[in-house]
């Protein structure tokens, strides 16, 4: 059975990300993910857009898939539907992503816990921006 990192583990997990690649991310500034990811911007942390068709989102090029970054990402998080996780765990695998967060409502156990047994930190169904507001001093 699934279960998510405890406070300590998340506050852990926070400090040490960098860069995080958003899944989903909107160009939209009224939509949540837009918004969070604006939010943790400012909080710090490198913005990796993750979006077919868009240039860019918040200043930062966006790419179509997580296969396109040509870089090394710390965290992928994800703002898509819950039947789209399964595939994108797939992919993760496949680049050796460490970290997966699955923001609030977004909720696949076996895929979570798939992506655990490949050895990633699982984070589901939480709001990365309110547990960093919660738990980061």
């Amino acid at each position: 059975m699934f279960t998510n990192p405890s406070p300590d583990q998340l506050r852990t997990l926070l400090r040490e990300v960098k860069s995080i690649a958003v899944v989903g991310l909107s160009p939209r500034p009224d939509r949540p993910s837009h918004r969070v990811a604006r939010a943790l911007q400012g909080f710090g942390y490198r913005i990796v857009p993750v979006r077919p068709a868009v240039a860019e989102v918040l200043g930062e090029k966006a790419y179509a898939r997580l296969a396109d970054i040509p870089h090394p990402v710390d965290l992928v998080d994800v703002f898509r539907a819950s039947d789209e996780v399964a595939p994108l765990v797939d992919e993760c695998i496949a680049l050796g992503v460490k970290r997966l967060w699955l923001q609030d409502g977004v909720i696949d156990e076996a895929a979570a816990e798939k992506a655990q047994a490949a050895g990633m930190t699982v984070v589901m169904d939480r709001c990365v921006l309110r547990d960093y507001v919660d738990l980061i001093p």
